[in-house]
């Protein structure tokens, strides 16, 4: 599986083109807007977009969804319901934000913790992270030990907890339970910046590292 890093918006969020190269097939995760550059990174490696998978509802990640499904004519899965409450703010968000107009949607399906989602011969694994936002998912290729994690982690560092409904405990709680046991060899994607391992992330990051635990 190729994973094809598409920063987008003024927020530079990592937008993920996931490529089965043995296929041909794809998909998208996390459109949050400038959709001209996503699409033309589909064009340019010439693939087939099979779905769109959404981490969680703030409008940098998802802004771009249903405008960009309608167009390539494609179901939207993800995230957990709830987050139903973050995507029917979307128009709001986009303009407190300044994106524009983004369109409120129903996701084509909701997932659950331990779903799975298919794109040509891939198969990603499913895992509810709460703490940024409450339904917020990973999505994880076993097979590729890749996982696409969203604004749960980052290299050096842990998404916000500070927006409605958010909770450090439970970010926290997530990170420790549900991505350190996928193994330290995972490498990981995060919502915006440079990818990193879990390894990399239990030595030295400041806010889950393990000598943290040992310290406490």
């Amino acid at each position: 599986m190729q994973v094809v890093l598409i920063p987008v918006t003024p927020f530079q969020q990592n937008c993920s083109l996931l490529i089965d190269e043995q296929s041909g097939r794809a998909a998208v995760c996390d459109p949050g807007g400038d959709l001209d550059r996503i699409l033309s990174a589909i064009a340019e490696r010439g693939v087939t977009v099979d779905k769109i998978l959404l981490t969680h509802g703030h409008v940098d990640h998802c802004a771009g969804a249903a405008a960009l499904a309608r167009q390539l004519g494609v179901p939207i899965e993800g995230p957990h319901r709830d987050e139903r409450f973050w995507i029917e703010q979307l128009p709001a968000q986009s303009q407190r934000f300044g994106f524009g107009h983004a369109e409120a949607f129903e996701p084509d399906r909701w997932l659950e913790d331990g779903d799975t989602v298919q794109f040509g011969g891939e198969t990603l694994e499913v895992y509810h992270c709460p703490g940024h936002t409450p339904g917020h998912v990973v999505f994880f290729s076993r097979p590729h030990q890749v996982a696409i994690v969203g604004d749960v982690l980052f290299a050096g560092s842990i998404g916000r907890t500070d927006f409605p409904r958010g909770n450090h405990a439970d970010l926290i709680r997530s990170i420790r339970t549900r991505l350190w046991p996928l193994g330290d060899e995972v490498t990981f994607v995060p919502g915006h910046g440079p990818v990193s391992t879990f390894g990399n992330e239990r030595r030295s990051n400041p806010y889950v590292a393990d000598h943290l635990i040992d310290a406490a």
